[in-house]
């Protein structure tokens, strides 16, 4: 473990926007995820609002920016990654603010990042520190027109893997993949969608305006909302059931089921249970209509259970603790209406929200996750009636684990055929075989992948 990642917070850390962020950043860097991270450490702080938006902009700045941060340090620092874990997160986090906030003035980065190098470290770190910020005044940081090689240039300039640059351009040409790097390091907006099974897009909207919202709608879905000036989660409207976290291009997949009021219905691959209590709002307990949902985590089964209770939903959902990929041990053949397969993939589509997914991972582990990915619809196709559909879809954009395994599906089950996925919206998303592509760059939103099948008779 990175030195001082398990040390407890000192008191006088508590309301100092930086120092909190230099220990988010080591415990992201030791395996926590940055969202939940950041949330702890904002719940044990003392900051003001303003700070606390401070505060998350540093962290995801510096997360998204890793690649591009060392590019810069380097040459004031030979070897960044042997410096002691918080002096380095220290030396990203100053160099973040000099680059890409404007609003900070100079002198108040660099002194505040010399107290702390000081406060928390001794005289010899205050002494490094400052000899290499004032190296940075003097000499500027470097351009990325000194590397020649245009796929390590935006690999460093997106700080994104070299591989993962190279894939995208081979699938996807270049200029595409040039904006989908300029779009992964925005700040990505809150979407929720609203529960209509308790409730309107109209009413709800009118509830988050009371309680200091600015509200816009989806141009993604009818079902979305976009969300400025609060946290969602912790809303009134949120709490009593109204709406729910869910990204725009994520609330795709259901309505391409084409679900009845007495469909049995299941959903594959089910945590935090989104796209189940999105189903569940479709369904009637009178009719007969249930959301059959699974996951392989206790914990996560736990949590579909609750947010189908915090959406009043929770009659028409039957969580249950199961492998997808064991499906027969539960469920006869021919039980369900319609399939949902969210499957487990590498999740490049989400960059834009969690950052630090680009980091540590290679092709050989998308190649592995498209494994599990026909395991699981080998699995459950047996399970759904003649005539009904099975969605497929994934938060990544790499054709290895979307077109490719659609392909594979269909080359060993001819019972199968590929169909158009609806969208309520007329979203120019669509390729020639009607599966639908979103990238981050398309509508700001998560990048998706959503295929529908059909089970011939």
């Amino acid at each position: 473990m990175s030195k001082g990642t398990n040390q407890k917070i000192a008191p006088w850390e508590l309301n100092n926007t930086r120092a909190l962020a230099i220990r988010t950043l080591e415990r992201v860097q030791d395996g926590a995820y940055s969202n939940l991270q950041l949330n702890q450490i904002i719940k044990e702080s003392n900051l003001e609002p303003r700070d606390i938006q401070l505060l998350t902009t540093i962290v995801y700045g510096v997360i998204q920016r890793r690649m591009t941060l060392e590019f810069w340090l380097k040459p004031f620092v030979k070897e960044p990654k042997l410096l002691d874990a918080w002096v380095r997160e220290l030396l990203y986090t100053a160099i973040f603010q000099l680059a890409f906030l404007d609003k900070v003035p100079k002198h108040a980065i660099f002194d505040e990042t010399i107290k702390l190098a000081k406060r928390r470290g001794h005289d010899g770190i205050r002494k490094f520190v400052t000899g290499v910020l004032h190296a940075i005044d003097r000499q500027g940081l470097a351009d990325f027109a000194t590397i020649a090689d245009p796929i390590e240039r935006l690999s460093i300039e997106a700080s994104l893997p070299a591989w993962l640059i190279q894939t995208m351009s081979n699938e996807l040409g270049w200029e595409k993949t040039v904006t989908i790097a300029q779009s992964i390091n925005t700040a990505p907006a809150q979407s929720a969608r609203v529960n209509l099974a308790v409730t309107t897009v109209e009413l709800a909207s009118e509830r988050l305006v009371a309680e200091g919202f600015t509200v816009e709608k989806s141009q993604v879905t009818p079902e979305g909302l976009i969300l400025h000036g609060g946290h969602v989660a912790s809303s009134e409207t949120f709490n009593d059931g109204w709406v729910t976290l869910q990204d725009e291009s994520a609330m795709l997949m259901v309505p391409s089921l084409q679900v009845e009021p007495g469909d049995l219905v299941l959903d594959a691959a089910a945590a935090p249970g989104g796209k189940t209590t999105q189903i569940a709002r479709y369904l009637s307990k009178a009719a007969g209509g249930q959301a059959t949902a699974l996951d392989i985590h206790a914990h996560k089964v736990d949590l579909i259970k609750a947010n189908a209770e915090r959406l009043k939903v929770a009659d028409r959902v039957k969580p249950v603790l199961l492998d997808a990929r064991k499906v027969d041990e539960q469920f006869a053949d021919e039980t369900f209406d319609r399939i949902l397969v969210d499957a487990p993939c590498s999740g490049f589509g989400l960059l834009r929200r969690k950052p630090e997914i680009r980091y540590g991972k290679s092709m050989a582990d998308s190649e592995n996750l498209q494994k599990i990915q026909l395991a699981i619809l080998d699995a459950v196709a047996p399970k759904l009636k003649a005539g009904g559909r099975m969605v497929y879809g994934t938060c990544t954009i790499l054709k290895n684990e979307n077109e490719d395994v659609i392909d594979q599906f269909l080359a060993s089950h001819s019972d199968f055929k590929l169909v158009p996925t609806y969208t309520e919206f007329s979203l120019n998303a669509s390729d020639g075989r009607g599966m639908v592509h979103m990238f981050p760059d398309d509508f700001a939103s998560d990048g998706f992948f959503i295929a529908t099948l059909e089970k011939q008779a």
